[in-house]
């Protein structure tokens, strides 16, 4: 009797976290956003320090409320995973560095508009411009062989969301950040962008068992980037991470209630070397034609 009794208590914090995980991660944004914008903390160490609290949140839902336990990763996947993250986090600040350089030339010294303004409209063109290019990085052969590195997982956790080449992270911020400031939007805005862009980016990445309902026809979610990584080409579509009205609108959402992939990965594994090899994956876009073959996942 006693193990029923405690698995009653248990079974309900289960069933609550997977409706209530998802709102509490969101709250974190405007409260990063009006630590540095309020209280004039320094915008990025909050941006550290947010992106640091949403992997540790998430890692503990992983816990307490996993999609696929199995997916869970041993500590040899973690020390890989964790070399990926160094590199790519050292490659994205040393590229950082440029675009900055790049913006201040580009963006209009004045914005147009107030910051209430800007917010939502800096979030929709960067959302906009990262969905472009992710769809683009799909299908266009050597940005693929770049992108392609994050697709060579078997499993879709928190951890391996840091699996990436150096510089496909870099292209992908240039691009987004750019755009940003083409368009005359304030550093500020695109801070506030960026900090729900990374929670979002970390969300959808996680191997945790939520439920957002109807909401994943408007943002993204784990359900939906789970068949992006399928290696069915049919349903791998959702290339936007963070809203999902993209994929409506460009044709690529396939998602219905209860689908889930049957596997995760490349469609053609040979394609890429093993996650696990780090230098022939960063090597990889540079290999010939006749040492690689580049396929696409979706």
């Amino acid at each position: 009797m006693i193990p029923e009794r405690s698995a009653g208590p248990r079974a309900g914090l289960r069933t609550v976290l997977r409706y209530a995980a998802y709102p509490a991660l969101l709250l974190s944004v405007p409260a990063a956003a009006a630590a540095a914008l309020v209280a004039h903390a320094d915008i990025g160490r909050v941006l550290v320090l947010h992106q640091v609290g949403v992997i540790g949140y998430l890692w503990t839902l992983e816990r307490l409320i996993p999609h696929r336990p199995d997916w869970h990763p041993g500590g040899r996947e973690l020390r890989c995973y964790g070399v990926y993250f160094v590199l790519t986090m050292v490659g994205g600040a040393i590229g950082q560095l440029l675009v900055t350089a790049l913006v201040a030339r580009v963006a209009p010294p004045h914005p147009a508009l107030p910051l209430q303004a800007e917010i939502p409209l800096a979030l929709l063109a960067g959302s906009l411009a990262k969905y472009l290019f992710h769809r683009w990085s799909h299908h266009q052969p050597w940005l693929w062989r770049l992108h392609g590195v994050h697709h060579g997982l078997d499993k879709v956790n928190v951890a391996n969301n840091g699996v990436n080449h150096l510089l496909d992270v870099l292209l992908g911020q240039a691009v987004v950040q750019l755009a940003l400031a083409w368009l005359g939007f304030s550093r500020e805005s695109v801070f506030c962008a960026t900090l729900f862009v990374v929670a979002q980016g970390y969300f959808v990445h996680a191997n945790i068992d939520v439920r957002i309902g109807r909401l994943n026809h408007l943002l993204g979610s784990p359900e939906q980037h789970r068949l992006h990584h399928s290696t069915d080409l049919a349903e791998s579509g959702h290339y936007g991470a963070d809203l999902a009205i993209w994929d409506h609108l460009f044709g690529s959402f396939t998602w219905r209630p209860g689908q889930v992939p049957a596997a995760v990965g490349l469609s053609d594994p040979d394609s890429f070397p093993p996650t696990a090899d780090v230098l022939a994956s960063l090597l990889h876009p540079w290999r010939t034609a006749a040492d690689a073959t580049t396929g696409s996942s979706g």
